[in-house]
């Protein structure tokens, strides 16, 4: 894994070569820290991945995602920092993979389109209308962290970071708006019997 040779002096503290990096954005500076804690990155990234090519390449993307996230945040303490941050982006990479064994259809087992009409379509298109129409009546700290959340995919740690909301009351909002978001759409489904499945 090859980064920007270190030019910097390498006796500097953590807090002090994110601070220099803060103010002039040298690229040098954040290489010279990340080479300091890159086995840590490849150790989580392994752990996590369990593949030892996309851990090397989550190593890289890493590096670059550190680019842009240290100079908007202030870490004080880095090391620690730097792992919940790498085990969260790992985890995103897990959840976005869909793993699923597939196996080959028998044309014969298979049920015939021909039945399939447009009722169907429209029911689901009335859901995804009425799903909307309730995330939109949350109130809007509810509806923020639900949509990071389930249509975002973002972790309870990075929507902390966006909202500058304490990780508690993000999984509060969460629970709460997950909650009235149900109850929305019982009340919907039960003014209109049509749209229930």
């Amino acid at each position: 894994m090859n980064f920007l040779k270190n030019k910097t002096d390498s006796s500097l503290a953590d807090p002090e070569i994110l601070n220099l990096y803060r103010q002039t954005g040298d690229i040098r500076l954040l290489a010279s820290l990340y080479q300091r804690y890159i086995d840590l990155v490849y150790l989580v990234c392994m752990k996590y991945l369990r593949d030892a090519e996309l851990s090397k390449d989550e190593v890289m993307n890493i590096f670059e995602v550190l680019i842009t996230k240290l100079r908007r945040h202030e870490v004080e303490h880095f090391r620690p920092w730097l792992h919940t941050m790498v085990r969260n982006h790992c985890l995103m990479i897990l959840r976005s993979r869909k793993h699923f064994e597939t196996t080959p259809l028998d044309p014969d087992r298979m049920q015939s389109t021909d039945g399939l009409h447009l009722n169907g379509i429209l029911e689901k298109e009335e859901k995804l209308n009425s799903l909307a129409n309730c995330l939109e009546a949350l109130p809007p700290e509810q509806r923020t962290t639900v949509t990071l959340f389930y249509l975002q995919n973002k972790c309870y740690k990075e929507i902390e970071q966006i909202t500058g909301m304490e990780w508690n009351k993000v999984r509060s909002q969460i629970q709460n708006g997950r909650r009235n978001l149900k109850i929305c759409m019982d009340r919907k489904s039960m003014k209109d019997p049509d749209t229930r499945s």
